[in-house]
């Protein structure tokens, strides 16, 4: 594969484009709640926009349509979003009126204020380690794909991806961030549109030819109630049943959106508590639009490529990927591969962004104050401390993105000297975060007895049970949120009847 041009010229002004943003948006940057949290003054529809953007990955993009154009391909992946508006709803309603309380940073301070420092700390160091970890991988997996269509080594690709997302959040913060994703939603999205509709010019019968195909082949399948376990079927490992869809893909949202510090620092920006739960509920509405565009997209590649062009690929989500450089006319091509781009700096800017709000909130700000109140003969409040080091902590967080960006690009290129399963497999342990800290959040605001000790051993327990499940049985992904709750929240509950509460460490 190879681009024009032009089309390069398209992709590269893009790029710039985006770090000038960034630098704009953050010329008047001058404390921490400015860089972290804009200022809490971000309309809903930024949130909203940013939200969306920020849980569409390359993977997404391109993995999607994949989905539909395989051999047995449909659109049951539907019943996933369907549980996403649900799990959603109840964040917006349960969740985002516990963190607008006070000017809290991050997600975990809750969990300081309910059950201690610890706890906090710990929490924080789970997301920062999956997040990262995660992002770094999905870093590379968006190089993969430029690779491809780029025909530029992955190492250069992943540098190149990493560095124009460094630079931007760390000038503009957050405010950039949002609004980067707000443009980027918007790129991808119409460059998903405009392929579509690219793709049904190409068909003689256009729109009629595609929905006559997608009937025939059965792409065109939503629902799937089964229930009854039989030789080839069971509902435990079936990923896309209405079950799991559903009910699996609530509790997965509940745990992503209502406990993942880089979608709770959205709320956080927002200027209302109205706003931000707004935001939530909308979003799950648009990633489900969003996720049938690509679909359809999908069930029209295995149109065009079985009855106009025919072809056989080796890997499903290289699909789309092939169609754009292929068959886009020039300047599209460079549009949509900007698409591409966004949705890889979309995800990596508000990861680089919230792991440094992470870090200066839960570790760097408590341990700076711990050391200044040992130093001072009068113990300083925190809130009047953190006026008195704002600067400074702004700087300390501009660093950080620095440093967390460098480590998820040494994680990318790490991870072109993996197997393929073993990259499959540290995603999988990365995603385990949500159902965690989703059952150590409920064991908190729907138990009074629970205590410290509990809450860290019910989080390893989790991460256990979890990785046994993974490795050791064949159970579909959507069910592991909700098997990790119940079994921190279970083991948390329980272990705090039987063991003391013991000392509590505050910060």
């Amino acid at each position: 594969m190879a681009i024009s041009f032009f089309d390069l010229a398209v992709l590269v002004i893009y790029m710039l484009a985006m770090v000038a943003f960034g630098i704009w948006v953050g010329r008047d940057q001058k404390d921490l709640a400015g860089y972290l949290l804009g200022g809490r003054s971000m309309p809903w529809w930024s949130i909203l926009g940013s939200i969306v953007a920020t849980e569409t990955s390359t993977a997404t993009f391109l993995s999607v349509p994949g989905i539909a154009f395989a051999i047995d391909g449909d659109m049951r992946f539907l019943q996933l979003g369907m549980g996403l508006v649900i799990g959603r709803l109840t964040v917006a309603i349960v969740l985002v009126p516990l963190f607008r309380r006070g000017e809290i940073y991050s997600a975990y301070e809750i969990l300081a204020t309910r059950f201690g420092g610890s706890s906090k700390r710990f929490a924080s160091l789970l997301f920062l380690v999956t997040r990262n970890l995660g992002d770094g991988l999905r870093l590379f997996l968006a190089g993969i794909a430029l690779e491809k269509v780029l025909s530029v080594d992955l190492v250069s690709c992943i540098v190149i991806l990493g560095v124009f997302t460094i630079v931007y959040t760390f000038f503009g913060g957050i405010k950039a961030v949002i609004w980067s994703d707000c443009i980027q939603l918007v790129v991808y999205m119409v460059g998903g549109v405009l392929s579509l509709q690219i793709l049904v010019n190409y068909f003689p019968d256009g729109w009629q030819q595609l929905v006559e195909f997608g009937q025939e082949t059965g792409r065109f399948h939503v629902f799937d109630f089964r229930v009854r376990t039989t030789e080839t079927f069971s509902v435990l490992t079936e990923p896309f049943t209405f079950w799991s869809g559903v009910i699996g893909g609530a509790v997965l949202t509940l745990g992503t959106h209502g406990t993942d510090q880089m979608i709770v620092q959205r709320y956080l920006a927002a200027r209302s508590t109205v706003d931000a739960q707004r935001a939530v509920v909308a979003s799950g509405v648009v990633v489900l639009i969003q996720f049938a565009l690509f679909l359809v997209l999908g069930v029209a590649l295995a149109c065009f490529y079985s009855q106009i062009h025919p072809r056989a690929f080796e890997h499903n989500d290289e699909v789309f990927a092939a169609f754009i450089v292929d068959y886009l006319p020039v300047g599209l091509v460079g549009i949509t591969l900007a698409a591409v781009f966004a949705a890889a700096m979309s995800t990596l800017s508000s990861s680089l962004n919230s792991s440094a709000s992470a870090a200066v909130s839960d570790f760097y700000q408590p341990w700076l104050l711990a050391r200044h109140n040992r130093a001072s003969d009068e113990e300083t409040d925190e809130q009047s401390f953190d006026r008195e080091t704002s600067g400074n902590l702004l700087g300390v967080s501009r660093k950080l993105t620095i440093a967390f960006g460098l480590i998820q690009i040494g994680i990318g290129i790490g991870a072109s000297y993996l197997s393929s399963s073993v990259i499959s497999d540290a995603l999988a342990i990365a995603g385990f975060t949500a159902g965690i800290l989703l059952g150590v959040f409920l064991l908190g605001i729907l138990t009074t007895s629970a205590h410290q000790r509990g809450a860290l051993i019910g989080m390893v327990s989790g991460m256990v049970v979890l990785t046994a499940i993974k490795f050791g049985t064949a159970v579909a992904w959507p069910w592991f949120a909700i098997i990790g709750s119940v079994t921190t929240f279970t083991a948390g509950y329980i272990a705090s009847r039987l063991i003391p509460a013991g000392q509590r460490a505050e910060n």
